[in-house]
């Protein structure tokens, strides 16, 4: 018998709204179907009758048919008509609603790292300069691999990456970086980040003590959270981490993350006192030391500082670097130079994820690598951001030392300024988002430590004048905030 088209009058019909007719004659009858007011083998209305009661196009029925045929709801008998499927599984009624189910999420950060930070407001951090013959090279090099593409550039590759940019890195590292590796031990990533989160998946059981740096780089705090890790914080001095204080906490800690040669964020350097002393503990431990060079090559007196990883005679020191921070962060590259033994656990993880990188910039990137245009890049960008630090330190000096003092650093794409007693880096901060200014405070990146008072002011990515610009801006709000005090 054809189904009742009084009941099929009721299908609820919209007009109002912006959903096709089409969609939602098909969704009815397709509800209709599951709940079984249309049981199996009953006979469909036919599509001008159905058309008519509901006023729609024939058509809008037609199509909709024509789409529960092609999924199995219905099937058409020459001469007979639309008929519900009798091959429909039993139980295909919908089921009532269940109550919401709380869904598990990560661990939220200890100490927020959004989007302000990589922002393009004044004294934001993470940017890089546009370089006008960077990019015209990398337009040209780009081109080129369009234009004759390699069919493995536009297939599948290796976890690893491609052969060619994991020679031309570990090249380059060991020239720039004293770094001592084989290609094979190159592994390339998604920035950074990846790199770490790899490595803190293979390492870290829930519950591993790590020790970090104290303060330190927030995204890394908040992985270890997720890793469920149990940090361990060393305090940071003029020297760089207090071994000591780490091994007198947790000697026997599986993993120690370091920033040697610039520390995030106060940009003091290891002593090569702390180096061995590092070393020593990780050999004796067995322990795994995850050096973060996140900024080396900007290194504006003198020739940049050799890497922990080049003086681990134990093959302890796991070394990650990025292409993000010395070309452009959208980019998405970095890489980790991985101890031997670690190399096959971290590729398989690796193929659990992403599997591989992305095969055209890679190809690209060792272009740019190869051809000679890294050495050159870098050098103008050193000129940029030396010229760009001393502006800003400037302009410090010039309209904001009644509250704070800048510290000019050898090294790096930051600057740290230390606020005068009594004032809160936090406050300083509400006071200069207020004028579209991005300052970053220093105190919220401290796990245990006394919280030092200070602001974290990016350079690199920004003009001279615009810096300037900003620093009278950050002045003349620090002022009116002090007579609305008092």
């Amino acid at each position: 018998m054809p189904a009742d088209l009084s009941d099929l009058m009721l299908l609820p019909i919209d007009r109002t709204g912006g959903e096709p007719l089409l969609r939602q004659v098909y969704r009815e009858l397709r509800r209709a179907i599951l709940s079984g007011a249309l049981p199996p083998g009953g006979k469909l209305p036919p599509t001008r009758a159905l058309a008519e009661r509901l006023g729609v196009a024939r058509n809008t029925v037609v199509a909709a048919y024509e789409q529960l045929l092609a999924e199995g709801f219905i099937e058409g008998r020459v001469g007979a008509g639309s008929f519900v499927s009798r091959d429909l599984p039993d139980g295909l009624e919908i089921p009532p609603p269940e109550p919401p189910r709380r869904i598990p999420s990560p661990p939220p950060p200890a100490t927020p790292f959004g989007t302000l930070p990589f922002s393009t407001l004044p004294f934001s951090t993470g940017r890089c300069a546009l370089d006008e013959r960077s990019l015209r090279i990398w337009r040209g090099l780009t081109l080129r691999h369009l234009q004759r593409p390699d069919p493995e550039m536009l297939g599948y590759g290796e976890p690893g990456g491609p052969a060619a940019l994991r020679q031309a890195i570990a090249r380059y590292l060991q020239t720039a970086r004293a770094v001592r590796c084989e290609p094979e031990q190159v592994v390339i990533t998604a920035g950074a980040q990846q790199a770490i989160d790899l490595v803190l998946r293979v390492l870290l059981r829930p519950g591993d003590p790590v020790w970090l740096e104290d303060p330190c780089y927030p995204a890394v705090r908040a992985a270890l959270e997720a890793a469920q890790a149990r940090i361990v914080p060393v305090p940071v001095d003029g020297q760089g981490m207090e071994v000591a204080s780490g091994v007198a906490a947790a000697p026997d800690a599986r993993l120690a993350y370091v920033t040697p040669s610039s520390h995030y964020p106060l940009g003091v350097v290891l002593s090569m006192a702390r180096r061995m002393e590092l070393l020593a503990w990780a050999r004796r431990a067995g322990a795994w030391v995850l050096e973060d060079d996140y900024d080396s090559e900007f290194r504006y007196a003198g020739r940049p500082l050799a890497s922990l990883q080049g003086i681990d005679g134990g093959g302890r020191v796991i070394y990650v670097g990025t292409f993000s921070k010395v070309l452009f962060p959208g980019l998405r590259l970095g890489y980790a130079v991985l101890p031997p033994e670690l190399l096959e656990p971290v590729l398989t993880m690796r193929r659990l994820t992403d599997w591989h990188p992305a095969t055209l910039y890679t190809g690209v990137v060792t272009d740019f690598l190869e051809d000679g245009h890294f050495g050159p890049h870098l050098r103008r960008m050193r000129r940029r951001y030396t010229a760009a630090r001393d502006a800003l330190a400037d302009a410090i000096r010039a309209h904001l030392s009644p509250w704070m003092e800048a510290e000019v650093p050898e090294q790096g794409m930051k600057l740290i300024a230390r606020l005068r007693p009594g004032l809160s880096d936090r406050d300083v901060e509400a006071v200069a988002a207020r004028r579209g200014i991005a300052v970053r405070p220093v105190s919220p990146m401290h796990i245990a430590a006394p919280p030092l008072q200070a602001l974290m002011l990016g350079f690199t990515g920004h003009e001279p004048g615009a810096l300037r610009h900003a620093a009278r801006e950050l002045g003349a709000a620090l002022a009116t905030d002090d007579q609305r005090r008092n």
